[in-house]
């Protein structure tokens, strides 16, 4: 089988099923894991990458407002060559990846008719859901029902640990992917956070991060705050960070004064929906109750913390 992925998740997931040996194409942001980059890449993006964050952001507002093209190419010579029997693409976020429509059009116009699966998951629950469906899709349902139920285990394992944390002693956390401006977390993130022992301040449930101000941080109350940019590494994250301490309204912010910010690899480990959210869920969980939930078992699970103190030392914020 050839197998065509457009996003990181899906990379992530097909690898993980055990067929990188199928993969014929990949997208231009897809980096896990590392042994991809040989395979020919299938799309490029508009976004200026290497700009300052709020410059990224400005661009894709206003692309979005004017209406003008796509944020993605998706590039059908290379697609066509490819050949593939199935593409995994996605239906959750037009300006992360390749849109459905562009997908579906390109499908339209190969010579062959290739399988397409698109990912649309909203909740963790449904991560594991779009994982069983690639199983069946690329003909490895026994393997992705494995991989379900190991990644569902250990998500009971931190439940089960965290059931036992008082809630007075479960910090009120704001996540943030993405600092200029300031996003907060969505879909599975809420979800996440309550599963590793905090208060999430910020997010709901099952529902896309959104815009925030400085204001709406400071009135969120949070103990803690955990950074994880959108695609971004901790490198990445850092040099934001480093804008944003020269702010007012970030350095009045109870959290910060505490020095309660810890910074991780949000594009590893919390922005793609794929196998990899269980190692986010471990990393946050340990990062907020180190005497309960232990430290990732992967080594390469990273985490950096930026001028930390211990959780238990905050006084509980009610509300």
């Amino acid at each position: 089988m050839r197998i065509v992925t457009l996003l990181p998740s899906a990379t992530e997931i097909v690898c993980a099923l055990g067929l990188r040996d199928q993969l014929v194409g990949v997208s231009h942001s897809c980096d896990f894991p590392a042994d991809v980059a040989d395979l020919p890449v299938m799309t490029s993006t508009r976004v200026p990458l290497h700009a300052a964050s709020d410059e990224i952001d400005s661009f894709v507002r206003d692309h979005l407002e004017q209406g003008n093209d796509a944020l993605y190419d998706l590039h059908t010579d290379k697609l066509a060559a490819a050949a593939p029997d199935v593409i995994v693409s996605q239906a959750l976020c037009d300006v992360c990846a390749v849109s459905t429509g562009d997908v579906s059009s390109a499908i339209a116009a190969l010579p062959s008719s290739p399988a397409l699966i698109d990912l649309n998951p909203q909740t963790l629950d449904e991560v594991f859901v779009d994982i069983a469906r690639v199983g069946e899709g690329v003909g490895r349902s026994a393997r992705a029902t494995e991989l379900v139920a190991s990644l569902r285990a250990r998500l009971k394992a931190v439940l089960e640990r965290t059931r036992d944390i008082p809630q007075a002693e479960r910090p009120r956390v704001a996540f943030l992917e993405w600092l200029l401006p300031p996003f907060s977390g969505g879909h599975w993130m809420p979800e996440l956070l309550r599963a590793a022992g905090a208060v999430d301040v910020l997010g709901r449930h099952g529902e896309p991060s959104a815009t925030l101000t400085w204001e709406n941080v400071a009135h969120a109350h949070a103990q803690v705050i955990f950074i994880g940019c959108c695609g971004f590494d901790i490198e990445r994250a850092r040099e934001d960070l480093a804008r944003v301490r020269g702010l007012p309204a970030w350095r009045s912010l109870p959290a910060v004064e505490q020095g309660q910010v810890i910074v991780a690899d949000g594009g590893a480990y919390f922005s793609s929906p794929g196998p990899r959210l269980i190692d986010g869920l471990e990393l946050l969980a340990h990062a907020l109750h180190p005497t309960v939930h232990p430290p990732p078992s992967d080594p390469n699970v990273r985490l950096a913390v930026h001028e930390r103190f211990a959780v238990s030392s905050l006084p509980h914020v009610a509300g």
